[in-house]
């Protein structure tokens, strides 16, 4: 398989991640107890600090995106595990991070391998 299908796997994780979360936040299910200006800032800046090198392909800032993908992950669990009102939107969410972990994480791998040859 083509490297440059796990690096687009990363990327439908990213935007989607990027996307569920602006939705789930603003439109969706606003937070009852936190303005809505910090939960964004909360949630969805660490996602913004890879975006430059994963849009370029490059290796380091893919291995650091897959990283920062856990933290989604976990948060996703937590979320469809405590709230079950957002149990689908929770399940979006662990499915995004999951696809930009494994997405960036094989293409990181492969694509190491390959330069190495």
């Amino acid at each position: 398989m083509k490297t440059v299908y796990y690096h687009y796997a990363a990327l439908v994780g990213y935007f989607g991640l990027f996307g569920l979360l602006m939705l789930w936040n603003t439109i969706l299910a606003p937070s009852r107890h936190f303005p809505v200006a910090m939960v964004l800032l909360c949630l969805v800046t660490p996602l913004l600090l890879p975006l430059r090198g994963l849009l370029n392909a490059h290796l380091k800032t893919c291995a650091w995106a897959a990283y920062v993908s856990l933290i989604y992950f976990v948060h996703g669990t937590i979320e469809a595990y405590s709230n079950a009102d957002e149990r689908l939107l929770a399940s979006l969410e662990v499915f995004f991070s999951l696809l930009l972990f494994f997405g960036a994480t094989f293409y990181v791998r492969f694509t190491g391998r390959a330069q190495k040859l």
